[in-house]
């Protein structure tokens, strides 16, 4: 029982550890931003925010966009690591800043940083713009009175019943929002909130509203828009990874490839029929995949000691693979999707 707790305890011990470690390099330049706030000036342009603890990621993230939304958008990129280089990201604003919930960097994002904008985007960084159609859709879009928000990935598995209508929560992996609505007229927050008993589809109930779903039900409720692009429409325009930071923890926490392995290896059975073991393992892929885009990009590896070589991820998830429900098939199958898009992206 002792092992088995072990596993389960893991993860949210290194999230703590890294968040320790982090703020020895983002503590002050978060207290200079919190008395002293840039603003970005006034402009048509869409205000594009993201938030990043894996710099090979930004790399990749920033690369991306520049090549697809290029001088459109306005960048700004919470860097929770500290160790981002802002002369690697030329254009884009980058501030180190503590590692706190993502939601409460958004509403700072949407409060201080955006308010001389329309419209503000949030997109996480494993979420990659791979077509300049995205801001015509934003354009087409919030030209209609009483859009809120445009989502590019919503959540898959559950949806918002309200007034006997049914809605595909937006979330905020890639989402913009007309900010004097969601903010100035409606004085909303994209915090969590306890009590979702909307309907699921996978049989367990949320519970819980996750960043973004209780302003996204307060919106629909006050009869704004929230849309949606249709699923085909957006498969060509973004796409990414899921759940990365908990790799991002399992590299910080073992100190060798070896270490991580054999966390894996010594696994009790019982404990791979769960989410943490498949999605931590399915995560690291995706940091060996994003490694070699880095690569491809820099033509050298971004160092990280602890990641094991990506056939020695590959063979642990096919011993596993048995043990997989139908999602986490579905999310291995995504990841590869991403890979392939990425690629020809770059």
């Amino acid at each position: 029982m002792r092992m088995k707790q072990s596993y389960v305890r893991l993860l949210p011990r290194a999230f703590k550890r890294f968040g320790f470690l982090s703020a020895r390099r983002t503590l002050l330049p978060t207290l200079a931003f919190a008395l002293h706030p840039f603003v970005l000036p006034p402009s048509r342009k869409p205000a594009l925010f993201t938030m990043n603890i894996l710099p090979p990621m930004m790399t990749v993230w920033y690369h991306v966009v520049r090549k697809y939304l290029g001088d459109a958008v306005d960048v700004v990129i919470f860097d929770s690591s500290g160790t981002l280089d802002p002369a690697a990201f030329p254009g884009a604003r980058v501030q180190k800043f503590l590692n706190l919930y993502a939601a409460t960097k958004s509403d700072i994002f949407l409060r201080k940083i955006a308010k001389n904008r329309r419209i503000a985007w949030i997109c996480d960084d494993d979420m990659f713009p791979v077509s300049a159609e995205m801001l015509k859709v934003l354009e087409r879009e919030f030209a209609i009175k009483k859009t809120a928000a445009v989502s590019f990935r919503p959540r898959g598995w559950w949806h918002l019943e309200i007034h006997g209508e049914s809605f595909e929560p937006i979330s905020s992996y890639c989402t913009a929002f007309n900010r004097k609505i969601l903010v100035e007229q409606e004085n909303l927050s994209l915090r969590p909130a306890h009590g979702n008993t909307h309907p699921s589809h996978i049989g367990k109930p949320p519970g819980r509203y996750d960043t973004c779903d209780k302003a996204n039900e307060s919106l629909l409720k006050r009869g704004y828009r929230c849309v949606v692009v249709p699923e085909e429409e957006r498969e060509r325009y973004l796409t990414g990874f899921s759940g990365v930071s908990g790799a991002v923890m399992m590299l910080q926490y073992f100190k060798s490839p070896e270490q991580v392995l054999q966390y894996y290896e010594n696994a009790p059975e019982e404990n791979w029929s769960g989410n943490m073991l498949h999605g931590t393992l399915a995560a690291l892929l995706s940091v060996a995949i994003v490694q070699e885009l880095y690569t491809a990009l820099k033509g050298t590896t971004y160092p990280l000691p602890s990641l094991p070589p990506r056939e020695e991820i590959e063979k642990l998830i096919e011993i596993h693979r048995k043990d997989m429900r139908p999602d986490q098939r579905k999310h291995d199958a995504m990841i590869r999707t991403a890979e392939k898009k990425l690629k020809a992206a770059l």
